[in-house]
């Protein structure tokens, strides 16, 4: 998981999760509760199925 995807292409990433933003990776403190509740759930779950998925390669995962 990572907030700039060029960083992690550069260093050689197989498989790259794009977050949020650099002071807050895995969530946005400005949304209400229940919505970066959502947001972080959303974003572990592209986590695990990047980990779960055979990849050849660097791999972006997008929504």
């Amino acid at each position: 998981m990572c907030t700039i995807v060029p960083i992690s292409l550069t260093v050689g990433a197989n498989r790259i999760v794009p977050t949020v933003a650099i002071p807050h990776p895995l969530g946005n403190p400005e949304l209400p509760a229940e919505e970066e509740k959502a947001l972080r759930r959303r974003l572990v779950n592209k986590a695990l199925r990047a980990l779960s998925t055979e990849v050849d390669g660097q791999t972006v995962f997008e929504d």
